[in-house]
C-alpha cells in the first residue's frame, strides 16, 4: 500500500476512533473528531452517530474480528430525536387518514353529486396527480432550504384546502380542492424520510422508518373508519372531511417545534454540497437498484390505490346480494375494512423491517428479496377475497387482512433502499423522483382506470341478451308444458336478480379489480431484478459519500485502495486486543 494512504490511520490514538468516524480516515484533522477520542474506550466502540456507518458491508469484518457479528451499537436516542420522529408520524398518520377519508363515504358522495364509478374515481386521481407534480418542486426545495418551514407550510395548506372543500356544493369545485389537498400532501412526503435519514443509519434506521411507513396503513384504516362513523353521527358525508384540518393545526404546531438536523449529519458528511437538479437527475436516472425499486413500488402503488380506493365499496356490494343483508349499510364495511387495514399496517409494516434486519447479515440483497415474495403471496390474496364476498363475509376480511400485511411488507424496506444508494445531498430529490414516478404510473391513475373498466364492463353485461327468453319456452311440447312453465318462472326470477343494479355493479368492478394480480406480479419480477444491482449501489452510494469518487479509468485502483485502508483498520483492532 502506499504511503500517502497508510499515513491516514497513524495520527488516530485508537484504531476504533478510525473505525467509528469513516471521515477520518481520510483528514485526521477531522472537526470535533479530538473530542471522539478523548472519550472513547481503550477496546471499545465509543457511541457515537457516526458509529453507525451508511454501509456495513465493507466494515462487517472489523466487527466479526471483535466476536460482534451486528451492527455498531449506537448512541442512545435523544429526547429530541424521539420527539422529532413523534411528529413526523402523527403527520403521516393524519396525511393518510385525510386521503382515504372519502373511501369510506364514497357512495354517499356519488349519490350526493349524482357522479358515475369513473367520476368517483377521478377525485382521488386528480388528487394525485397534483399531489406527483409538485413533487419533484418541493424535493428540490427540500435538499437546499429549510426542511421544517416547507414542512409546516405545506401541512398548513392541506388542512385549509380540506376544510373549504368539504363546502363545495358543485362536483368541479369540490374536485379542484382536493387536487389542492395534494400540493400540500406533497412537499410532507417528498421531505420527512430525509429527516429521519440525517438522524438515524442501520438497523436503527429501518427501525424510525418502519415506524414512520407503518402510520400509512394505519392511517388509512382510520380514515375509513372516521370518515364513515362521523358521517353517521352526523348523518351529512361532509362532516367526515372536518376532522382531519383540526388535527392538522396541532401538526403544524409541533413541526415548527422540531429541529431540522444537518444533511449527512448521521454519516458524517456535512461537508458534502448539493449539485445541481439536472446533475441530480441523470445519477438517478444511471442508479439501477433506484429506478428498478422504483418500477417495483410503483406496482405496489398502483395495486394500494386501486383496492383502498374501491375496497369497501366492492365489498359493500358482494355481502348484500348474500340472504339476510339487504339493508347492510357502507359505513358498517367501511368500519371493518378499516380494522383490517390497520391490523395489516401494524403487522405488515415492522414485519418487513424486521425480516430485513435480520437476513442482512446471511443475504446483503435480502430487502429487495423480501419485497418480491411479499408481491408474489399477495396476488393469490387478493383474488381470493375478490370471489368470496357473495360467498362469506369472514373468509373475504382473512384474505383481505393476508393480501394487505404482505403487500404492507415494501412499504419501509423500499424507503430504506432509497437511502442507502442514493447521496445524502439529493435524497429529497431522490423521494420526490420516487413518488412522480410510482404515482403517475400506480395509485394516481389506478383509481380512475378501474372505475373507468368497471363502467365499460357494466354497459356490456348490461346490454346482453337473456340466455333463454320466456317466449323460447313457451313454443316447447305440450308434452313437457307444466315442467316448462316451472323452469320459465324460475328463469324470470334469475334473470330479474341477475339484471339488477347492485349485481351487475358487483360483476363488473369484480372484473376490473382482478387487473390488480397481474400488477402484483409484474411488480414482484422488478424487486428480483433490483437484487441483482442493491450490493454494488450501495457500494458505489458509500464511497461517494465518503469523498472516494471513481474515475472511469481507475475504478479498479481506488477500489482496491479502499478496501486495503479497511484491512488497515481490521489489522489494527486485532493487534490491540491481543495486547
Amino acid at each position: 500500500m502506499s504511503q500517502k494512504h497508510h499515513q491516514a490511520y497513524q495520527p488516530l490514538p485508537t484504531a476504533a476512533a478510525a473505525m467509528d468516524n469513516p471521515a477520518m480516515s481520510n483528514s485526521s484533522s477531522s472537526s470535533g473528531s479530538n473530542d471522539d477520542v478523548a472519550s472513547s474506550e481503550p477496546l471499545g466502540l465509543p457511541a457515537t452517530y457516526s458509529s453507525q456507518q451508511l454501509v456495513t458491508s465493507d466494515f462487517d469484518s472489523m466487527e466479526r474480528l471483535r466476536g460482534n457479528e451486528s451492527d455498531p451499537a449506537p448512541r442512545s436516542t435523544t429526547a429530541s430525536q424521539w420527539f422529532t420522529v413523534g411528529v413526523l408520524c402523527f403527520v403521516n398518520l393524519i396525511n393518510y387518514m385525510d386521503r382515504f377519508t372519502i373511501a369510506g363515504v364514497l357512495t354517499e358522495v356519488q349519490s350526493d353529486f349524482q357522479i358515475d364509478d369513473d367520476s368517483a374515481g377521478l377525485l382521488q386521481t386528480a388528487f394525485v396527480v397534483s399531489y406527483m407534480i409538485f413533487a419533484p418542486l418541493f424535493g428540490y426545495l427540500g435538499d437546499r432550504y429549510s426542511r421544517r418551514w416547507l414542512m409546516a407550510i405545506g401541512v398548513a395548506l392541506w388542512s385549509t384546502t380540506t376544510l373549504l372543500g368539504s363546502y363545495m356544493q358543485q362536483f368541479g369545485w369540490f374536485i379542484t380542492f382536493r387536487a389542492l389537498v395534494g400540493i400540500g400532501e406533497a412537499s410532507y412526503s417528498t421531505i420527512a424520510p430525509t429527516l429521519i435519514s440525517d438522524l438515524f443509519v442501520n438497523s436503527l434506521r429501518s427501525q424510525m422508518l418502519a415506524m414512520f411507513y407503518f402510520a400509512i396503513p394505519v392511517g388509512s384504516g382510520l380514515g375509513y373508519i372516521v370518515g364513515s362513523k362521523t358521517a353517521h353521527l352526523a348523518n351529512n358525508w361532509r362532516w367526515a372531511l372536518r376532522v382531519t384540518p383540526i388535527l392538522g393545526v396541532i401538526a403544524v404546531v409541533l413541526i415548527i417545534l422540531i429541529k431540522d438536523p444537518k444533511r449527512g449529519q448521521s454519516e458524517g458528511t456535512q461537508h458534502m454540497e448539493p449539485t445541481d437538479f439536472r446533475t441530480d437527475i441523470k445519477e438517478l436516472l444511471k442508479n439501477r437498484s433506484f429506478m428498478l425499486s422504483t418500477a417495483g413500488f410503483t406496482c405496489v402503488a398502483f395495486v394500494a390505490g386501486a383496492l383502498a380506493w374501491w375496497g369497501p365499496k366492492y365489498i359493500h356490494l358482494g355481502l348484500k346480494m348474500q340472504p339476510g343483508n339487504e339493508d347492510l349499510k357502507l359505513d358498517d364495511v367501511s368500519y371493518k375494512f378499516g380494522l383490517v387495514a390497520m391490523g395489516a399496517g401494524l403487522i405488515g409494516v415492522p414485519l418487513g423491517s424486521f425480516l430485513a434486519q435480520r437476513l442482512r447479515h446471511r443475504i446483503e440483497n435480502c430487502d429487495p428479496y423480501i419485497c418480491a415474495i411479499g408481491l408474489f403471496i399477495s396476488a393469490p390474496m387478493v383474488f381470493l377475497a375478490l370471489i368470496m364476498p357473495t360467498l362469506s363475509g369472514t373468509l373475504c376480511f382473512i384474505f383481505v387482512f393476508a393480501a394487505q400485511v404482505t403487500l404492507n411488507l415494501s412499504w419501509s424496506i423500499v424507503a430504506d433502499m432509497l437511502l442507502y444508494v442514493v447521496l445524502p445531498t439529493r435524497r429529497s430529490t431522490a423521494e420526490a423522483f420516487q413518488i412522480l414516478i410510482s404515482h403517475a404510473l400506480g395509485d394516481a391513475g389506478s383509481p380512475y382506470l378501474v372505475g373507468a373498466i368497471s363502467v365499460a364492463i357494466k354497459g356490456h353485461l348490461s346490454s346482453q341478451p337473456k340466455m333463454i327468453s320466456p317466449q323460447g319456452l313457451q313454443s316447447m311440447s305440450q308434452v313437457l308444458e307444466n315442467a316448462t312453465e316451472t323452469v320459465t318462472e324460475g328463469l324470470k326470477e334469475f334473470a330479474k336478480a341477475s339484471s339488477s343494479e347492485d349485481v351487475i355493479s358487483f360483476e363488473a368492478l369484480q372484473y376490473s379489480l382482478f387487473s390488480t394480480t397481474f400488477v402484483e406480479v409484474l411488480g414482484g419480477i422488478f424487486f428480483l431484478c433490483t437484487a441483482c444491482y442493491v450490493i454494488s449501489d450501495r457500494r458505489k452510494a458509500t464511497q461517494a459519500s465518503m469523498g472516494l469518487r471513481l474515475a472511469p479509468g481507475e475504478s479498479k485502483t481506488r477500489q482496491d485502495l479502499f478496501d486495503s485502508d479497511c484491512l488497515v483498520m481490521c489489522t489494527d483492532i486485532a493487534l490491540r486486543e491481543r495486547a
